[in-house]
């Protein structure tokens, strides 16, 4: 076994020691090799908590365990057969951090601890690369222990529209996205647990007769937009379904997710009947407890369908629980658990530069106006010389001389100018440019002044506005691809943004728009929007 020293030599360097939070520790400052990670055998223990601390693997090392995994995945059924004892998760989404706690209270992946993932992986968190290379980590070490089951962000469309295609090039290359898509065609699309329960990560199809079925899908290739392949992963229970009646057609189309279906009670029972099942066990909707047990099976007196929803606080807004459920001696248990702390980036991965443009904009507003209420024909007054310049005061060790004299500059003119007093217009009603007293402005002038004021009050007061709450519209951003927020959500200012916030029902219906699959056209805009923001 590899020592801490082998694979973190030596952390990220603070010579001059200004780091604003020296508490905390510094991300490694060195890639992890496959000599270090793969020395005698796979040193899973040390690699979770070099990806916990933000380490990044080499791209020969990480295409060694994309490579190796698919080999593995390959030689796997698309339908799994497993036996208890043996925990389901849900999705992860990219929440790296909340899957270390989700892995302590389902026990470390071992020889005696089994696991099934229902899929979903990846996209909306910032984590993903992460989440995927412990998993296929754990997948090498355990292969008859870990079962990695595909869901519907494990394709190239939704990876492109969403954040995973970013993640990938902004920490690693498009040669190592372009590996973890070869590795998601070759993930299995099912498992049968004791004989007695289906897990997949979406739902039933019309077309889903009986299991054998499943076994035929040829599941190496990105899922078709409909058809059995494409059902599995994307279709819901209809939201009736607990109240669901005869009349209602058993198959109806899913106008929600853009593809698939909505499958009813009636639908679920008749398929459960025809294969001797006792259940659905599925992921793909996140939920408030992080679990929903769906109507009650009338002559069993078990839930005909189980929803299991493993990433809580679902991109940081959703304010639910996380749950995981376990199978042991043919009993079945839900375990919850709460959001961890981890580590913030910013929504795609912009840069602090793009991030503070809201506050370099309202300061060249707030000087704008200043230049706006000078009226005609009066003499600027020179701004006031600048006071002698204490170097102890303002330096800090880690800017240069030039970048210390900057910020010096900037923050004394950002001082005289709040210190001015607005003079008063003096406007002629009778249109005559001079009084007594001296030039004054003609009312067309004053006029025209006037509105430049105006326009340049608003924009001040939107961006001030913007700026106070870009946290929180940042915030929400991260639900939205590309940036995209649903319109009019901003109309209700703070008060309304926090409610969005602090409501689960209502932060799932502003990000139900994305929930849907996207066209072909919508992830070509989405990629060339990622390229220009490179």
């Amino acid at each position: 076994m590899q020592s801490d020293v082998s694979i973190f030599q030596s952390e990220l360097l603070d010579p001059i020691g200004d780091r604003n939070v020296p508490e905390l520790q510094p991300p490694p400052n060195k890639l992890l090799t496959v000599e270090e990670l793969f020395n005698e055998q796979l040193n899973v223990t040390e690699l979770k908590t070099f990806l916990g601390r933000e380490g990044r693997l080499s791209k020969e090392c990480i295409l060694k365990i994309l490579q190796d995994s698919t080999d593995v995945f390959h030689t796997e059924p698309n339908l799994l057969n497993i036996k208890d004892p043996v925990t389901v998760v849900g999705d992860i989404h990219g929440q790296y951090y909340d899957l270390l706690k989700l892995l302590e209270l389902g026990g470390e992946p071992s020889l005696n601890v089994q696991y099934v993932f229902l899929g979903d992986y990846v996209d909306r968190g910032s984590y993903s690369t992460e989440v995927v290379i412990l998993l296929y980590a754990y997948k090498l070490l355990f292969p008859k222990n870990i079962w990695l089951l595909r869901g519907n962000h494990e394709c190239r469309q939704m990876t492109s529209f969403f954040n995973f295609r970013n993640e990938c090039e902004h920490k690693y290359d498009i040669d190592v996205f372009d590996a973890f898509m070869e590795s998601f065609d070759s993930l299995p699309i099912g498992a049968i647990i004791n004989g007695q329960f289906l897990c997949v990560h979406g739902g039933l199809s019309p077309e889903f007769i009986d299991l054998q079925q499943a076994q035929s899908i040829h599941r190496f290739q990105e899922p078709p937009r409909e058809g059995l392949f494409c059902d599995l992963l994307w279709s819901d229970p209809t939201e009736t379904y607990e109240t669901d009646t005869s009349n209602i057609s058993p198959y109806n189309k899913n106008g929600i997710r853009g593809c698939a279906w909505f499958f009813t009670y009636e639908a679920t029972m008749k398929f459960l009947n025809k294969n001797n099942l006792l259940s659905l066990i599925r992921a793909h909707e996140a939920q408030i407890e992080g679990y929903k047990m769906h109507k009650t099976c009338q002559s069993t007196g078990f839930p005909s369908v189980i929803t299991i929803f493993s990433a809580p606080n679902y991109c940081d807004v959703y304010n639910n629980k996380g749950a995981i459920l376990k199978f042991h001696n043919t009993t079945l248990n839900i375990q919850q658990f709460n959001v961890s702390p981890h580590p913030y980036y910013l929504p795609d991965f912009m840069s602090v530069f793009q991030w503070s443009l809201p506050f370099v904009i309202e300061k060249v507003t707030e000087i704008l106006m200043n230049l706006l209420q000078v009226p005609d024909g009066e003499e600027e007054e020179l701004l006031p010389e600048l006071p002698k310049r204490d170097k102890d005061a303002f330096n800090r060790h880690s800017l240069s001389m030039e970048q210390n004299e900057a910020v010096y500059l900037a923050t004394m003119l950002e001082n005289n100018l709040r210190k001015e007093e607005e003079k008063p217009l003096i406007i002629s009603s009778t249109g005559n440019d001079t009084t007594p007293d001296g030039p004054v402005m003609s009312k067309d002038k004053s006029d025209r002044l006037r509105r430049k004021v105006r326009t340049v009050a608003r924009m001040a007061r939107m961006f001030k506005t913007l700026r106070e709450e870009h946290e929180t519209v940042v915030k929400l951003k991260g639900l939205c691809p590309a940036n995209r927020i649903k319109p009019g959500l901003l109309v209700g200012g703070k008060l309304g943004l926090q409610t969005e916030l602090e409501q689960f029902e209502v932060g799932k219906r502003v990000d139900l728009e994305n929930e849907k699959r996207p066209t072909e056209d919508q992830v070509s805009q989405a990629i060339a929007e990622q390229k220009h923001s490179v």
